[in-house]
C-alpha cells in the first residue's frame, strides 16, 4: 500500500529512524534548555559536551577496559564535573554581563576541546562497539530495527520525562526556578544559590555528555561530531521555546520524525527542514511552541 505515493514500509521506515535520530536532538536539546532557562547562558559548547562524553566512554574503554554500561554513568559524571569547575572558574565572573560574553566564552571552549581532541586523536573516527546485549534486530515487519537504536529511543524518553518531573514537580526544581527569578530571595531563606546554579550547568552539560555516550555507537567518535549537531539543537531549542524543558524535548523527538519524512518526499530539503520549522514558528508564535510571552 502507497502513502502519498510511497510505499508504506519506507515511510514507517523512516518515521521510525527519524526517531532515532529525534532521540539524540531530544536529550541534546533538554541541557541545552535547562542551562539557558536556569542560568540565562547561550551554551555554545553543548555540541563539545557531546563530544566530550563519546571520548571520555571511547577512552575509558580503551585504556582501562571498562565496558559500555558502567561508561554509560561514569561519562556524563566526567563531563558533569568537568562543566563544574568551567562554571566555578570561567562562566561564574560573566554572569551580570551581557549575554554576547557567555557566547563568546562558550565558543572558546568549543576550539580548545575540539583542536585539543584533533591533535591528541586525529581527525578520523574511531569506531565504538555495540554493547553484546543490545546487538540483536527487531523485525517490525516494514523494517529491520536495530536494538540498539531502540534502545536509545527508550533511553530518551526516561531520560526526558525524568529530567521535566525533576524540574517542574520537585521541590528541587522549585528551588532552581527560585533561585533564577528571585536569588536574592532565595538567598535569604538558606538556599546557597551559587552552588544550585553550578550544579545547575553541571547537570546540562552531564546531559549533553550521556547524549554522547548513546551516540557513540552508531556514529564514529570524533572531534566534529558535536559541531554536526549543535546549530540543529539550538534551532530545536528556539522551536521548542527558550528554557522550555518540555518543549525541547517533545520537539526534537517531533523534527526528528520531520526530518526523516522529509528524506522520502524531498530529501534535498531534509537539512533544512529544522531551519523553515523554526522560521515558520517565530512568524506565528516568537515565544516557540511552548515558551511563555515576557512581559
Amino acid at each position: 500500500m502507497d502513502i502519498f505515493g510511497i510505499p508504506h514500509q519506507a515511510l514507517l521506515g523512516q518515521i521510525m529512524l527519524g526517531l532515532v535520530n529525534g532521540a539524540f536532538y531530544a536529550v541534546l536539546s533538554l541541557g541545552l534548555a535547562v542551562i539557558f532557562g536556569l542560568l540565562r547562558i547561550v551554551n555554545f559548547a553543548h555540541g563539545a559536551f557531546f563530544m566530550l562524553g563519546a571520548f571520555v566512554a571511547f577512552l575509558i574503554g580503551r585504556h582501562f577496559g571498562i565496558g559500555y554500561w558502567p561508561a554509560m554513568i561514569l561519562a556524563p559524571l566526567a563531563v558533569g564535573l568537568f562543566g563544574i569547575l568551567f562554571e566555578r572558574f570561567a562562566l561564574r565572573r560573566i554572569y551580570k554581563l551581557d549575554q554576547l560574553y557567555g557566547l563568546f566564552l562558550t565558543f572558546g571552549l568549543v576550539l580548545i576541546l575540539e583542536g585539543g581532541f584533533r591533535v591528541a586523536m586525529g581527525s578520523s573516527g574511531h569506531p565504538f562497539p555495540t554493547p553484546a546485549a543490545l546487538r540483536g534486530v527487531f523485525d517490525l515487519g516494514f523494517m529491520i530495527l536495530p536494538v540498539y537504536r531502540a534502545f536509545v529511543i527508550l533511553m530518551a524518553v526516561i531520560v526526558c520525562a525524568g529530567t521535566w518531573i525533576v524540574i517542574e514537580k520537585t521541590r528541587m526544581g522549585a528551588y532552581l526556578r527560585a533561585a533564577t527569578e528571585r536569588p536574592e530571595l532565595t538567598q535569604a531563606f538558606g538556599i546557597n544559590v551559587p552552588i544550585l546554579l553550578t550544579l545547575t550547568y553541571g547537570a546540562g552539560v552531564a546531559l549533553a555528555g550521556f547524549a554522547g555516550v548513546l551516540a557513540a555507537p552508531i556514529q564514529h567518535v570524533n572531534p566534529s561530531m558535536g559541531s554536526d549537531l549543535v546549530i540543529i539543537v539550538f534551532a530545536i531549542v528556539v522551536i521548542g521555546g527558550l528554557g522550555s524543558v518540555l518543549g525541547s524535548a517533545v520537539t526534537g523527538l517531533g523534527l526528528g520524525v520531520i526530518e526523516g519524512l522529509a528524506k522520502v518526499y524531498y530529501s534535498e530539503a531534509s537539512t533544512t527542514v529544522v531551519f523553515l520549522v523554526m522560521a515558520l514558528v517565530l512568524l506565528l508564535r516568537p515565544a516557540g511552541l511552548f515558551g511563555r510571552e515576557e512581559n
